[in-house]
């Protein structure tokens, strides 16, 4: 396993504490390392993200998708009803899964749909007004301003 030295980082921005964090979970031995089940992450306008998994086999109904502590967890659970189908080979995977995926702050879970064999989640960066960039004026020297009022 790698070892990352964030001390760079921690030098030149402040409240980036989570990011060691982040780091450490994605690249943990850990964690499974599973493909299963395939999944798509698209940005498709600014600030607008959706993620598509390949759910073949499942229906709404055995899908479940939670936001829990700033994660999207998205799981599936098959039913075990024995099948009298006689199968020669069996190529479409239906055992049950759970995928997580974190989300930045400010990151919200605004629809999901299935069609098609396809579980589609759509998410939008909702940024607030008061944490967009402004710009601050500078006073000349010998006045100061307090409150949009300028006293000299």
């Amino acid at each position: 396993m790698r070892h990352f030295d964030f001390t760079p980082l921690y030098r030149a921005s402040i409240g980036f504490d989570q990011i060691a964090d982040l780091i450490d979970r994605v690249s943990s031995a850990d964690s499974p390392n599973t493909t299963y089940p395939p999944y798509n992450i698209e940005k498709t306008d600014d600030d607008v993200y959706r993620i598509s998994i390949a759910v073949a086999g499942f229906s709404e109904k055995d899908l479940t998708v939670e936001v829990k502590e700033s994660a999207l967890v998205v799981s599936a659970k098959k039913s075990d009803t024995k099948d009298a189908k006689n199968y020669l080979h069996r190529g479409i995977a239906t055992r049950s899964f759970e995928r997580k995926f974190d989300l930045a702050d400010h990151v919200k879970v605004t629809a999901a749909s299935h069609l098609d064999g396809m579980l589609n989640i759509d998410l939008k960066r909702e940024v607030l007004e008061a944490l967009k960039p402004r710009r601050i004026e500078i006073a000349s020297s010998g006045s100061s301003i307090i409150d949009g009022t300028s006293i000299n």
